[in-house]
């Protein structure tokens, strides 16, 4: 089904819920909103082919603006407003924007980034934004009646640029009629279980592919999706008992900010409506989600894939406590590793993560780098590193480019980034490049983030030094166990 349809059938239900300010727009409001958006756009000159884009923190507007892309043939590029204003202006330039949204919470990276990639057409969305023309008011006067000549866009996301600038990911427009549901998402929700009693709690930034994939397929399936304003653990906890959601879309970083909370915590609230906890942006340790499955039960079901939509790796609770560490079996695709010759290897054997057979896509003005992802056979890659078991179960290390060599030893930050994070006074990490001393090349290290406390003073570091070094023991008996098993 199609938001167009619950709007018909069930106009009074919850599309979309603010978490924290509990604005509620309902499906009957969504679509009068998209419809009078279309019209507007149009009024303006944009036609099927043309990019708009969205520079805004998790807003209750986010979504109408979206669907009333998807359903004028239209691109949609949303823009994190955590970037710098280089980075904003360069998605901005590179994907042709024709029109950007924003709101007053980014007006200062909105200004400046729309002026360097002379964006011709800017809306404020809820406030004012020196130069900018308030979408309210422009849309107030526009018909509620669908454009006449409707035909179905697509998002036009942009990845994380991990190596280099990001990268655009744009593919041709789909055929049929607006109300078609594009094949990812019918797949997403039969996978997942969406339907019309979905409630969909999205905690991360909806301007992340996640936000916005998931919160489309609940909008497909007639569900409600609850957003958060802001991530807190403990208001996590409470948001799902509140609303009884059903189905919850996190990261790891989520995960580790949740069990951090004590257990008296943990257990005040009633999460009993949980039926699935989904993650796959990003590598989750193995501790974590142990840990996390503990908690709740065998409820969390990871996924593997990219922006660029290749291929699709799945596994539920009870296969990964099989295959520990493992990120699934291909779902869309067929899995291959390869070595640096570009010949595959064998069972066991660490390289690069190709899939076969998925969807073909390319970067967006860079065909360089298109032709890089692929191999003569028609392979494509997302830069993983990983490996296949004797059951076709697919266990990644790091990214290609973030592997460092020392010594002949392939040594992957985000193994040590996990171990760090098991760690109770730890509260995150990343990753940062770095040049060596004695070997005059770069490495990246991972710096961690303390609890405020005296953990701060030596002492404190001399007790977590020895913690790190039990932890990289066991990952690298792990690390043995796993490939004897796999081989």
């Amino acid at each position: 089904m199609h938001p167009k349809y619950w709007a018909e059938t069930t106009p009074e239900k919850s599309a979309v819920v603010m978490a924290s300010s509990g604005e509620r727009i309902t499906y009957g409001e969504l679509d009068l909103r998209c419809n009078r958006l279309a019209q507007l756009l149009r009024a303006r000159g944009l036609r099927p082919g043309d990019v708009i884009a969205a520079l805004m923190e998790n807003h209750p507007r986010f979504f109408e603006i979206f669907w009333a892309a998807q359903r004028s043939g239209l691109y949609f590029t949303p823009i994190s407003w955590r970037l710098k204003t280089a980075e904003a202006a360069y998605i901005l330039e590179n994907s042709g924007a024709a029109a950007l949204f924003s709101t007053p919470h980014c007006a200062d990276l909105a200004a400046a980034a729309a002026e360097l990639a002379h964006v011709p057409m800017r809306f404020s969305v809820g406030g004012n934004i020196a130069g900018y023309e308030s979408y309210e008011e422009a849309a107030a006067s526009m018909p509620v009646s669908p454009i006449k000549d409707e035909s179905l866009g697509r998002d036009l996301l942009y990845s994380s640029g991990t190596t280099g600038r990001p990268k655009g990911i744009r593919n041709a427009l789909p055929d049929g009629k607006v109300s078609t549901i594009p094949p990812v998402m019918a797949f997403m929700s039969g996978l997942y279980g969406f339907d019309q009693t979905t409630v969909f709690l999205t905690p991360t930034p909806v301007y992340h592919a996640s936000g916005l994939r998931y919160g489309m397929v609940a909008g497909h399936a007639g569900g409600t999706n609850i957003v958060m304003e802001q991530f807190d653990a403990e208001r996590a906890l409470a948001i799902i008992e509140e609303f009884r959601v059903t189905h919850l879309g996190a990261v790891p970083t989520l995960f580790v900010r949740l069990l951090k909370l004590p257990m008296e915590i943990r257990e005040r609230y009633d999460l009993s409506s949980l039926k699935m906890v989904l993650h796959g942006t990003g590598p989750c340790g193995r501790d974590v989600k142990q840990a996390m499955i503990d908690w709740l039960g065998p409820m969390l079901y990871e996924n593997y894939g990219g922006t660029e939509g290749n291929g699709l790796c799945a596994i539920d609770s009870k296969e990964w406590m099989l295959h520990p560490g493992s990120v699934g079996r291909a779902v869309v695709g067929r899995l291959h590793i390869l070595g640096p010759n570009g010949k595959e290897l064998p069972v066991g054997k660490e390289g690069v993560v190709y899939f076969e057979g998925g969807p073909r896509f390319e970067y967006y003005g860079d065909p360089q780098k298109t032709r890089e992802a692929y191999t003569p056979e028609g392979w494509s890659t997302l830069g993983d590193i990983g490996c296949l078991d004797g059951d076709g179960y697919l266990y990644l290390t790091d990214r290609q480019s973030h592997m460092i060599i020392s010594g002949g030893v392939n040594i992957y930050p985000q193994e040590v980034e996990d171990l760090l994070l098991c760690h109770p006074k730890v509260r995150g990490s990343n990753r940062r490049a770095a040049r060596g001393v004695r070997r005059g090349c770069e490495s990246r290290c991972a710096p961690a983030r303390y609890e405020p406390s005296r953990t701060r003073a030596r002492s404190g570091i001399d007790r977590f030094l020895p913690f790190a070094y039990r932890q990289l023991q066991m990952s690298a008996l792990r690390g043995l166990f796993r490939r004897s098993a796999a081989a």
